[in-house]
């Protein structure tokens, strides 16, 4: 990855540095309020993070990291696909971007004023075409991979719920399938879907999913941690039933197994980010029976956890793979460790540097383990994570 940029160019985007640490937050608010004049292109946004502020947080940080980086393109290569892999789940295409350049260049004027002259606002206007183009180029050679796979589908597409499953007092698994009849495009294990809720309420609410169950071409299962408050886990919870119809975009993202498994594989989760590890666990047990596993999950007590019955059965079909639960409620009649997951454990009862780390919680909980693996010297290449919102720039690091 390079860009052709001028020395003049490198250093009007990093004479912007300390501005950006200084007013990147407003930068964004104020871009987001141009770009939301638009009702259709407000639909496309999650606004449950618009709301709570993280992704104003997190793309302020993106954009600082950006202009620090100006110079050194290579480290932006993982944001590149991360953010092309969302922007095909939420429907994002090429027509949307001259809009974000308009409000981005728009907000750094008005935030910046007599700083923000023609000839930064120029620069800063071929930094964003750098980076958009890389992303419509990346987030085209997705949809393709997509489409041609038997079940691949672009946009959204409607789907049944065919069952509820409760895995625990407040996680319900939802099996879907097309509404249509027709075959699903088999997912990697670890992605996720993106739904689109018009409920009555929340029009145009969108979420992602990991996907629970293995790759297949009849369905998909998602399961669902019932949030505090009236979104969309409300309405899945409270709601919907057997037969209601939801709208999701195809598979996507960049937290998933690879087709070969060259070193064992340590799947480490907390709370309701066991799901995309239920996911790589039905793929292992069904194609890779050789593979070298340790399951280590962690949760308050046997009411929350999900989904265990299920993990045992996969635990018993295949040699090689292993589960280890905490509780940090445990009582005395409970198949599971005490306390939380630690460092120390792990280096004693898994194969540690030479494994293949894949880890999915709340963010103290990756934000914790992310650090310690690395820097108990497991390579940072063999750290893989998925984390449920907006990767701000100190969790990306």
């Amino acid at each position: 990855m390079s860009a052709s940029f001028s020395p003049h160019t490198i250093t009007l985007i990093k004479s912007t540095v300390p501005l950006l640490a200084e007013h990147g937050t407003t930068i964004i608010e104020a871009m987001y309020h141009r770009l939301f004049e638009d009702p259709q292109i407000e639909a496309l946004f999650n606004q449950a993070n618009q709301k709570n502020g993280t992704q104003i947080h997190a793309l302020a940080g993106a954009i600082l990291a950006y202009a620090r980086n100006i110079d050194n393109q290579g480290v932006l290569a993982s944001a590149i696909e991360r953010i092309s892999q969302k922007h095909v789940g939420y429907a994002i295409h090429p027509e949307h971007y001259p809009h974000v350049a308009t409000a981005l260049l728009g907000a750094i004027k008005q935030v910046l004023g007599d700083v923000a002259t023609s000839e930064v606002l120029e620069a800063w206007g071929e930094a964003y075409w750098f980076i958009a183009n890389l992303l419509k180029d990346r987030e085209a050679v997705i949809r393709e991979g997509i489409m041609t796979k038997n079940g691949g589908w672009i946009h959204w597409r409607r789907f049944v719920i065919s069952k509820r499953i409760p895995e625990s007092e407040t996680i319900t698994s939802f099996m879907l399938h097309p509404e249509d009849g027709g075959p699903v495009v088999p997912h990697q294990a670890g992605q996720y879907l993106t739904f689109r809720f018009d409920a009555a309420g929340m029009p145009g609410m969108k979420r992602n999913y990991s996907i629970s169950c293995g790759p297949n071409s009849d369905y998909y299962r998602i399961t669902v941690k019932r949030e505090h408050g009236t979104g969309a886990s409300a309405f899945l919870h409270d709601q919907a039933k057997v037969g209601t119809i939801i709208e999701c975009t195809p598979p996507v993202g960049d937290f998933f197994l690879p087709s070969v498994i060259e070193r064992p594989i340590v799947l480490l989760s907390g709370g309701v980010g066991l799901t995309p590890m239920v996911s790589m666990m039905e793929q292992i047990a069904e194609a890779h029976p050789d593979a070298q596993v340790w399951y280590v999950h962690g949760t308050q007590n046997r009411e929350t956890h999900a989904m265990d019955a299920h993990i045992r059965a996969l635990v018993s079909r295949h040699k090689h793979m292993k589960a280890t639960t905490f509780y940090t409620q445990r009582s005395e009649a409970d198949d599971a460790e005490a306390g939380f997951i630690t460092i120390d454990w792990l280096r004693a009862n898994t194969p540690f540097q030479k494994a293949d780390f894949y880890l999915c919680g709340p963010r103290p909980f990756l934000r914790t383990f992310v650090r310690d693996l690395i820097g108990a010297g497991v390579p940072a290449a063999q750290v893989h994570y998925e984390f449920f919102g907006p990767m701000d720039e100190e969790m990306a690091a």
